[in-house]
């Protein structure tokens, strides 16, 4: 960390004014170590203010103003991107670079303090590979994190403004789809489906497939925006996991969700018969 401390000339001897400022001149140094310290424990707030009692200490009895505001301001500009930076970094998940469970959770909490009763419903679709396990005992926990890592990449693919993709554990992702109607987010789900199924996987290890198997939960399920009741994102995920269980139920590789009271599968499913209940009463 850059040293605050104007330049000062050595004393000819130790007099109750150089012992005055060499006190002062260790608690400047005092506070810059505090800072340090604090700014590698990522406590940004803290390291400032311990900037700021420095850079105060540091001017205090000068008769020029030093030039320490520039260094103060180059200090501060640095802990805060290292601020950016660190925060941006705990919101994702480490092995795939989507974002994590405690994004995912923020996120939900704005966009249902943000919604308007006559703005297209919140769409949040639950995505989870299909037999992983298998591939992980057949090709190696290395291979399954780079598919875990190229499922991501393909989820991510084309996804309207405001949309994300968030780890949800282990092997599940959430696609969360702010301001779209059911009809729009079947298509986007659908279309990440299909990607998956299509990806070259044996160029990653031959005889590798890959499919997932998504529940796919919206605000609005096909009725009318002005005449439905909001929805808690907590509910919603609740729902995108029991369509999950019907996508599963009904033969994976599927998008399951729900139009008009009925259960569906999209896409080249829609055929399948048997379709799975639901396990969520009432819906």
């Amino acid at each position: 960390m850059t040293a605050l401390r104007p330049d000062v000339a050595e004393p000819d001897r130790d007099g109750p004014a150089d012992v005055a400022q060499a006190e002062g001149n260790g608690l400047v140094q005092l506070h810059e170590s505090i800072a340090t310290l604090l700014a590698s424990r990522g406590q940004w707030r803290q390291a400032y203010q311990h900037l700021r009692s420095a850079f105060d200490l540091a001017c205090a009895d000068q008769d020029e103003q030093p030039k320490i505001p520039e260094q103060l301001r180059r200090e501060v500009d640095r802990l805060r991107r290292e601020h950016a930076e660190a925060r941006e970094q705990s919101l994702r998940d480490s092995l795939t670079d989507s974002y994590n469970r405690r994004y995912l959770d923020q996120r939900l909490v704005d966009l249902e303090s943000g919604r308007g009763a006559s703005t297209p419903g919140l769409a949040i679709a639950l995505i989870d590979l299909d037999w992983f396990k298998q591939v992980n005992d057949t090709f190696g926990h290395l291979l399954g994190d780079r598919v875990l890592q190229r499922v991501v990449e393909l989820l991510q693919e084309d996804l309207p403004k405001g949309g994300f993709c968030a780890r949800y554990g282990g092997e599940e992702f959430v696609l969360v789809l702010p301001e779209v109607d059911v009809t729009t987010a079947v298509e986007i789900a659908e279309a990440a489906r299909l990607r998956v199924e299509r990806h070259a996987w044996q160029s990653l290890a031959p005889g590798l497939r890959v499919t997932v198997s998504v529940g796919l939960a919206c605000e609005s399920d096909g009725e009318d925006p002005a005449a439905r009741a909001p929805v808690a994102p907590e509910q919603q995920l609740l729902r995108a996991d029991s369509l999950l269980y019907t996508a599963k139920q009904s033969g994976r590789n599927a998008v399951a969700y729900r139009e008009g009271g009925r259960v569906r599968l999209a896409g080249a499913a829609s055929g399948r018969r048997g379709i799975a209940e639901s396990r969520v009463a009432g819906y």
